[in-house]
């Protein structure tokens, strides 16, 4: 792999991370992780699944390995401008060098892994400085036209600032980290990778009609206009899994009063309600009144996926309420192929890695295994399910909005944490 320099990286406040600029000057690679899975190529026009290797022997890619170099641009929030300005970072421009920097040695140590099996890259770094008017002259460089894929921006304003409407660069531009919807983009040759909040409603309201069989699901809004995102989804996706027959009772809740609804629960069916709110002190008050109602009624709840990152919603109080939430993300670090990967990332860049890093090492994987074979894989995503460290992907083409990662898990709380149910 040769790695094309173009900045230098900054220092993490919080992190020794200067000794990344030593990375950008070498020429070689640096010692490799060995993949943790192997894609196949495809046969015919037939789908095909990947299945996982062992992190520690992996497989040799069948047959000779292709002699072309594939182009990578990265187009990463560094704000390199900021290294020796007088001002220096503050809080949340380092926030987002610290992303930068660790999505890139993620997928960086991939890309080393899969030079290791034989393939051939060129990796060319940019910073987008997080400017929007600086993002868009990026897309007249002729190294990022010319490249093969597109990693970045990683923001949704930085990939509207970069594509333009109409997109005026017509090349396979992954985002990486955002799940905002491809609606927002119109772009054809988009890859979403994290799933946008559309595909976390579609599997709940799936999981609701199709394994719990509800009859009815009781919607608990907070008034505020964010809940819609979520459940105007998740009321067409119900109404069309469980063809009308699943009723959906919205209310507004008001200062956790929950006594209009009791007319309608049931005793001896579970009662499952749905709360897509992320305002603190409504979901405390309503997970209180809901925790009181469970005493006479079997309760169980869906919430928000965001709702693994609130500290405030302790897990006896999720676990009373069997609370189920959809994930995009989630490691299992006892697994072996984890392990191996923690530990190649602490050897090569002496630090822990991060969700950024993990997110970043699955997406070097899988598209540079797809950006090595000579059949244009990339045109056909839905051929390469994928099970990675930190997520799974399973694209789906949407016409004019490019290709959308729809795999998406349920979660339910137990044994006082988050498992896995489907």
């Amino acid at each position: 792999m040769t790695l094309v320099r173009n900045h230098r990286l900054p220092l993490s406040g919080n992190k020794q991370l200067f000794w990344v600029l030593g990375l950008l000057i070498v020429s070689a690679c640096s010692p490799k992780v060995q993949p943790v899975t192997k894609t196949a190529p495809p046969k015919a026009a037939q789908p095909v699944t990947t299945v996982p290797q062992s992190a520690t022997t992996p497989a040799k890619p069948a047959g000779t390995v292709s002699g072309k170099t594939s182009a990578i641009a990265m187009l990463l929030p560094f704000n390199l401008d900021k290294l020796n300005s007088l001002k220096g970072y503050n809080k949340a421009d380092l926030k987002k060098a610290n992303i930068a920097i660790d999505y890139y040695q993620g997928f960086r140590l991939a890309l080393d892994s899969l030079t290791n099996l034989g393939y051939n890259y060129r990796l060319q770094l940019f910073d987008t400085k997080d400017e929007p008017g600086y993002t868009h002259s990026l897309s007249t460089n002729p190294a990022i036209r010319n490249s093969n894929l597109i990693v970045g921006p990683v923001f949704p304003e930085g990939i509207k600032s970069f594509t333009g409407r109409p997109a005026s660069v017509n090349k396979p531009l992954l985002s990486p980290l955002s799940p905002a919807s491809p609606a927002e983009f119109g772009n054809p040759n988009l890859i979403t990778v994290n799933p946008p909040l559309e595909y976390h409603a579609w599997h709940a309201a799936r999981y609701i009609s199709k394994v719990l069989r509800a009859k009815r699901v009781f919607v608990l809004k907070s008034g505020f206009s964010e809940d819609n995102k979520y459940t105007v989804p998740f009321q067409k996706f119900i109404d069309s899994l469980g063809r009308k027959k699943v009723r959906v009772i919205n209310l507004n809740v008001v200062r956790g009063k929950l006594t209009p609804l009791l007319a309608q629960l049931s005793k001896t069916e579970e009662n499952v309600f749905m709360v897509p709110s992320v305002n603190q002190q409504f979901l405390m008050v309503t997970m209180r009144s809901l925790d009181t109602l469970r005493k006479n009624y079997p309760v169980t709840v869906f919430g928000h996926p965001n709702w693994d990152k609130f500290a405030f919603l302790k897990a006896d109080l999720l676990q009373r309420l069997k609370v189920h939430i959809t994930a995009a993300e989630r490691v299992n670090y006892r697994a072996p192929a984890t392990i191996t990967f923690i530990k190649a990332y602490r050897k090569h860049f002496n630090s822990e890695p991060s969700t950024y890093a993990y997110k970043g090492f699955d997406d070097g994987l899988y598209f540079g295994q797809l950006l090595a074979q000579d059949n244009n894989e990339l045109n056909h995503l839905d051929r390469h399910n994928y099970t990675a460290l930190h997520n799974g992907f399973s694209f789906e083409k949407k016409p004019g909005l490019g290709w959308v990662n729809t795999h998406v898990s349920i979660l339910k709380y137990a044994n006082y944490e988050l498992r896995l149910v489907e």
